[in-house]
């Protein structure tokens, strides 16, 4: 892992006079109340799979030092929920580290209580800005896999430029991406689909897998997010890219 200067993590920078800085982030914090089941899951497990937000900034920190293996592939994946898709891949694919951003306490847990139940140990979660740690944690290349699944649609025009998957953050994905690396995308909104698919064909770096949407990638369990799309008759879009420079 190269060492960097690394800027004040999201919400974490002030100003000249002290006032800390507005940043325009892709998600929003919900509630953080834990049932007693996650409390437990919390106090059991975080100090082996959680990364503490105060850890990324210390001197010299690296991810893959977290993991128990830190040669393993490293497969990132950004708004894991409630750990539904998060544990199942991890349990069939040991032979590689994920990383998990979810900024939502109660998923977290939840996906502790996942972990326990599939036998799962090569997964670490990490409730740092995702945009943020992609640019300033990660190398170039260091990235075997990006998944995005179901991503928060800012369904209002005037909250799009909240959105995860713009231009600016896709060179960013595309440069982390080793060679031949897959960002594996899936929404239940139409016009979320249309602007990932603009902007995917827009960054140089990348390819479209299949010269169009994707078949949905039978690896992914059909999680609440899907089933509630499903339910309120929105099609599912899976996208996959790769790089390919």
């Amino acid at each position: 892992m190269t060492e960097r200067v690394r800027p004040a993590r999201p919400h974490t920078g002030t100003t000249e006079d002290g006032r800390r800085l507005r940043q325009v982030l892709t998600y929003a914090r919900r509630g953080s109340r834990l049932t007693d089941g996650q409390s437990a899951a919390w106090e059991r497990c975080h100090h082996r799979w959680w990364i503490p937000d105060e850890a990324v900034d210390a001197e010299g920190f690296d991810v893959t030092g977290r993991f128990e293996d830190p040669t393993a592939p490293l497969v990132v994946e950004i708004g894991s929920g409630n750990g539904e898709a998060t544990a199942a891949l991890a349990a069939a694919r040991p032979s590689v580290n994920i990383l998990a951003f979810e900024v939502w306490h109660p998923g977290v847990a939840q996906t502790f209580l996942r972990l326990e139940e599939s036998g799962a140990e090569n997964v670490r979660m990490i409730s740092v800005d995702a945009v943020w740690s992609m640019q300033h944690l990660l190398d170039e290349g260091q990235v075997a896999e990006l998944w995005t699944f179901f991503p928060d649609p800012w369904p209002k025009k005037r909250h799009h430029r909240r959105r995860l998957v713009n231009p600016s953050f896709a060179e960013v994905a595309a440069r982390r991406l080793a060679p031949g690396g897959v960002w594996r995308l899936a929404t239940d909104w139409p016009d979320y689909a249309k602007q990932m698919v603009a902007v995917l064909e827009a960054e140089p770096a990348l390819e479209n897998v299949h010269d169009r949407a994707a078949p949905r990638w039978q690896d992914r369990p059909v999680t609440r997010f899907e089933r509630r799309g499903i339910e309120a008759g929105r099609p599912i879009t899976d996208l996959a890219y790769r790089r390919i420079r």
